[in-house]
């Protein structure tokens, strides 16, 4: 399972990298909406590192947390963003949308693993 966990974390990673590339192609000329985009692709760079970290430190309760709150609410952005395209099943929400729910899994299952008996 520790495979999995980091296979969708470095996923994320890419996702994120892809998004930052995405939002200078579109927006290189259009400040504002550059800078909250490149934004977004940071903060979802955060997000995919503290999955990598929570991957192999697997007793860690707090970043099991951490990860669960973040990837959450990364879900609901994702949500949100399909939302504004239009519809859910545009490629770029379905695979930010799989990654996210599976890294919220693997988070919860973390947390739950790590609770003392």
């Amino acid at each position: 399972m520790r495979m999995v966990d980091r296979i969708f974390g470095w996923l994320m990673v890419a996702a994120a990298l892809l998004h930052s590339y995405g939002a200078w192609t579109a927006y290189h000329s259009q400040h504002e909406l550059l800078l909250w985009s490149l934004a977004a692709g940071l903060a979802e760079f955060y997000l995919a590192g503290m999955n990598l970290i929570r991957a192999e430190r697997r007793h860690d309760l707090s970043l099991a947390r951490l990860c669960v709150a973040g990837n959450l609410t990364w879900l609901i952005v994702v949500i949100c963003f399909a939302g504004l395209v239009g519809h859910f099943f545009e490629p770029k929400v379905l695979i930010q949308f799989v990654i996210t729910c599976a890294l919220l899994g693997l988070s919860m299952r973390a947390r739950n693993r790590s609770r003392p008996m």
